[in-house]
């Protein structure tokens, strides 16, 4: 069982840049028929997950954060949720982009949908669907979830408490 000890400084204008950061490509590659562009952004996600790090985050710690665009809210977090979550939005979007090349655009283009859907219910909700199923992954036991939210947390959504130093 992991304690409040273990979590750590989650930068949650990362995510949430690098949410809204998918959400407009998704839609630039839907409007404009850019099926590359489903795969870039799956192939960064992924890139991202396996860094350990918002796959997008350069647009929010070269871009946005340095023109003072966007302020850090830093906070007592697990990001292991949020990799998975990323990783596994990346999988899905994968699975979409194989089948916008494979000629089955309605499934594609589906599943491309449901990241963004799913992204934006985040962004705009404060409700992390991939965090919410992480926890529950660690709640019966599958071995590789081994955190649970943080104290008085609901599962998938953000911790509550004071935003911390942005020098992390």
């Amino acid at each position: 069982m992991a304690m409040t000890e273990s979590l750590q400084k989650v930068d949650h204008t990362a995510l949430k840049v690098n949410q809204l950061t998918i959400i407009l490509l998704n839609l630039a590659a839907f409007i404009l028929v850019l099926p590359w562009l489903t795969l870039l952004v799956a192939l960064v996600m992924l890139l991202g997950t396996l860094l350990k790090r918002p796959g997008f985050g350069f647009v929010y710690s070269g871009l946005l954060k340095p023109l003072g665009w966007v302020k850090p809210e830093v906070l007592m977090d697990n990001p292991q949720p949020h990799r998975f979550a990323q990783g596994f939005g990346g999988v899905v979007m994968l699975a979409g982009a194989i089948a916008l090349f494979g000629g089955v655009s309605g499934l594609g283009w589906g599943l491309v949908w449901l990241v963004t859907a799913l992204a934006g219910v985040n962004v705009f909700g404060g409700f992390c669907v991939g965090c919410f199923v992480y926890y529950w992954l660690s709640r019966l036991g599958v071995p590789g979830f081994d955190r649970h939210p943080p104290l008085g947390t609901f599962p998938g959504m953000k911790p509550k408490g004071a935003r911390l130093n942005d020098d992390h």
